[in-house]
């Protein structure tokens, strides 16, 4: 339930980040108040560092991994994300061609960048607060947004095929 709580709260998170800062823009394909591609994130970055933690004992490779894992994991992610988007909905919610060092049009050297602080900025700060407030949400709440997650993917993927 742990990775599930973190899935869904910042997938919302994500969402409302994303509407912030890119108002008038389009923050997902899904209908409900969730971009999942920051939950899934979340919890590869959650997952891949607690492996990180139980093989290596020096603070500094832990650093500088978590680091590349930010940069690498989360980069091929936007990447493939962009490229299935255009696969399946024929759309293209964001490019960075205009960037200085693009890979293809779905990420760039700078983003991957971001990614990378954004990576490290959640490990070492955003983590530790989350970790005292995750496990207090109620269980059956996550059932329910489960339930209305699958919902919002099936419907999606019929209508907007």
């Amino acid at each position: 339930m742990y990775y599930l709580k973190n899935f869904f709260t910042f997938s919302i998170l994500g969402h409302f980040l994303e509407t912030f800062f890119y108002k008038g823009k389009d923050p997902g394909i899904l209908t409900g108040y969730w971009t999942p591609i920051y939950g899934i994130g979340i919890c590869i970055i959650i997952f891949l560092n607690r492996c990180i933690i139980k093989k290596v004992h020096d603070k500094k490779k832990i650093f500088l991994y978590n680091f590349l894992i930010g940069f690498i994991i989360l980069s091929l992610m936007e990447l493939l994300g962009g490229f299935i988007i255009e696969i399946l909905f024929h759309k293209t919610f964001w490019s960075y061609e205009n960037h200085l060092l693009p890979i293809f049009k779905y990420t760039s050297v700078e983003m991957s960048l971001v990614w990378a602080v954004a990576s490290i900025t959640f490990i070492y700060i955003v983590k530790p607060l989350t970790d005292k407030i995750i496990p207090k949400i109620n269980n059956d709440i996550i059932i329910v947004l489960i339930i209305i997650f699958i919902t919002d993917i099936l419907s999606t993927t019929f209508i907007k095929m």
